[in-house]
């Protein structure tokens, strides 16, 4: 998909977004803060034995014209894309999850090293935990926040870059990266496992989830779980129809996906 063919005006429509176009931190801030708490990560595609395209044709017309979610190959691949087309400087990478503050994965989740006037920000809006809601910049040891939620870069003599999330007790590792530049075929694979390796995660599980200003909301399987202001509600999703209630109410996805998502 070439520059002209790219509709940038129907994605900026999609996440809300009605500010500048230059490329400085205040755009960069905006469109992650916007694309993250209006386009949902969600994996229905994988957790159905569909195949996942990251053709950039392919993302756009699922996510912006079709006004599904996706994750982050998906995710990340159409906003590197955008912030291209509007000039920043960009570096795809890989970054290496840590499960539940401990356990590493391999590298199999996308990042993005955007250069802006001698700075480096990580940017992420495909990661479907405790990422960052805005960009977060190289500098280590400093705390950002947020939305009320903290985050900070901590460098790793083994695994380079980690992004730190804040917690009750101090600071969880969520994933660590190093500079080094990813291309197409590299994602292609990382893809390929993610979404057919019967021990992925979502291959597995229906994974669904979105933050707020204030919290977030996720879908997980058969259960709905509502975080706000520190205060969580989670409800059991009896049967089909109450999963597809709740993607359609939380998370605007279309009554086309009652043909898709099977439990």
């Amino acid at each position: 998909m070439s520059n002209e063919l790219f509709d940038i005006e129907a994605y900026f429509k999609r996440i809300g977004y009605t500010g500048g176009r230059d490329a400085s931190i205040e755009t960069l801030t905006e469109l992650q803060t916007k694309h993250v708490m209006n386009i949902p990560f969600e994996n229905i595609d994988a957790f159905n034995k569909k195949p996942i395209s990251l053709d950039i044709n392919d993302v756009f017309e699922k996510i912006v014209t079709n006004r599904r979610g996706g994750y982050c190959f998906e995710m990340n691949g159409l906003f590197s894309y955008v912030l291209e087309t509007l000039g920043f400087s960009v570096s795809n990478l890989f970054a290496r999850v840590w499960r539940n503050g401990f356990e590493q994965s391999g590298k199999t989740h996308q990042v993005m090293l955007v250069e802006i006037d001698g700075d480096l920000w990580l940017c992420d809006v495909g990661f479907g935990g405790n990422g960052p809601l805005a960009p977060i910049l190289i500098k280590a040891g400093m705390e950002q926040e947020h939305f009320g939620r903290s985050h900070r870069i901590t460098v790793d003599p083994t695994y380079g870059y980690v992004l730190e999330y804040k917690i009750k007790d101090g600071f969880q590792p969520v994933y660590a990266f190093t500079p080094e530049k990813c291309c197409s075929s590299d994602y292609a694979i990382a893809n390929h496992y993610t979404s057919t390796h019967p021990s992925s995660l979502f291959v597995q599980s229906l994974v669904c989830t979105m933050p707020t200003e204030d919290g977030r909301i996720t879908v997980f399987d058969s259960q709905l779980k509502i975080v706000a202001n520190d205060v969580e509600t989670v409800t059991e999703l009896d049967g089909d129809e109450a999963i597809h209630d709740a993607l359609q109410k939380h998370f605007g996805l279309d009554e086309l996906l009652r043909t898709k998502v099977k439990r």
